[in-house]
C-alpha cells in the first residue's frame, strides 16, 4: 500500500507544513487592536491563497492520476476482449479439430475393415516383404553360400517375391483403398493444422491475460496514489477553507469595530453639539440682558443659528 511520504517524494509535491499555519484565538478576535487584527487579517488571507494555491496543485495531481487509472483500465478491458475473442476461436478451432479426428478415426476404420477383407493385414505389408526381399538378394550376392544353402536361399527369395506379388495385386484390384487411405490422411492433417491453431490462440489468449492482470494490477497502484493524492487535496483545502473562515471572522470583528468607531464618533459630535447649544444659549441670554458680547460669542451664536 503506497504511503503518504512516498507520493510527495514521488510527485514532488510540498509538504503542508503546519507551523506556517495562522492561529486566531478567541481572546484575540475579542479583544485583539484594530491594528492587530488587521495585519492578523493579511495573514490570515496571505496563508489562505498559498493553500489554496496548494490545494490546487494536489487537485490537478490527483486528476491525472485518475486519468492513467482509467486508461489502465481501458488498456486492461481491450486485453480482456482480445483474450475472450481468442478464447471463442480456440473453442471452434478445437470443435473442428474434434469433428475432424472423429472423421479421420472413421475413415481409417473403414481403411482397416478394407485391408482385413482383401486379407491385407496377413503377414508383413508391401514396404517390409521389399526389404526383407533386398536383404536376402544382398546375402545371396555378398555371402559364400554352399550349394543347399543358396538353393535355400533363392526358394526363400522366390517365395517372399510371390508375397509381394498378392499383396500388390489385390492393393491394385482394391483401388478405392489408396483414395482412402489418402483421404483420412488429409483429413488427420486438417484436424492437425486445427489442433495447430489451438496451441497458438491458447498461447496468445494466455499472453493478453497475463497482460489483463498486469494492467489492472498498474490501474490499482495508480488508483491508490490518486486517493492518497486526494487526501492531500483534502489536507490543503481544509486548511484553506480554516484559514477562509477566519479571515472572514476577522473582517466580520473589523466591521463591529469600525460600526462602534463611527457610533462614538457620532455620539461625540451630538455631545459637542449639545455643549455648544447650551454655550450658545447662555451667550444668547447675555447678549439679551444686555451684555456686550465678543466676535467669538457672535460666531458660536451664529454657528447655533441664534442670529
Amino acid at each position: 500500500m503506497v504511503t503518504k511520504q512516498e507520493v510527495l517524494e514521488e510527485f514532488d509535491v510540498q509538504e503542508l507544513a503546519e507551523n506556517n499555519n495562522i492561529d486566531l484565538p478567541e481572546e484575540k478576535l475579542e479583544s485583539g487592536s484594530k491594528g492587530e487584527l488587521i495585519k492578523l487579517a493579511g495573514q490570515l488571507r496571505d496563508r489562505r491563497n498559498e493553500l489554496n494555491q496548494m490545494a490546487s496543485e494536489r487537485a490537478s495531481k490527483r486528476d491525472d492520476l485518475n486519468a492513467m487509472t482509467r486508461e489502465k483500465v481501458d488498456e486492461a478491458q481491450k486485453h480482456r476482449e482480445q483474450r475472450d475473442e481468442m478464447n471463442a476461436a480456440v473453442q471452434e478451432h478445437k470443435q473442428k479439430r474434434n469433428e475432424l479426428n472423429a472423421k479421420a478415426n472413421e475413415l481409417f476404420d473403414e481403411v482397416d475393415e478394407m485391408k482385413s477383407d482383401l486379407e491385407l493385414d496377413d503377414g508383413k505389408d508391401i514396404d517390409e516383404l521389399k526389404e526383407e526381399i533386398e536383404q536376402l538378394e544382398f546375402r545371396q550376392q555378398t555371402e559364400v553360400l554352399s550349394t543347399e544353402d543358396e538353393r535355400e536361399l533363392i526358394e526363400k527369395i522366390e517365395n517372399k517375391r510371390d508375397e509381394l506379388r498378392q499383396k500388390k495385386d489385390k492393393v491394385e484390384e482394391s483401388g478405392d483403398l489408396e483414395e482412402l487411405i489418402e483421404e483420412a490422411e488429409e483429413v488427420r492433417s486438417e484436424a492437425s493444422q486445427h489442433h495447430q491453431k489451438v496451441t497458438e490462440l491458447a498461447d496468445d489468449a494466455q499472453e493478453h491475460h497475463n497482460q489483463m492482470i498486469e494492467a489492472y494490477r498498474e490501474a490499482d497502484d495508480i488508483r491508490d496514489k490518486a486517493d492518497e493524492m486526494h487526501e492531500l487535496f483534502v489536507e490543503a483545502q481544509e486548511a484553506a477553507d480554516r484559514h477562509h473562515e477566519d479571515f472572514v471572522r476577522v473582517q466580520k470583528r473589523l466591521r463591529e469595530l469600525d460600526k462602534k468607531e463611527e457610533r462614538q464618533r457620532k455620539d461625540s459630535r451630538a455631545e459637542e453639539r449639545e455643549a455648544a447649544k447650551e454655550e450658545a444659549e447662555e451667550i444668547y441670554q447675555k447678549f439679551k440682558e444686555g451684555e456686550t458680547l465678543e466676535t467669538e460669542d457672535l460666531m458660536k451664536l451664529q454657528k447655533a443659528g441664534l442670529l
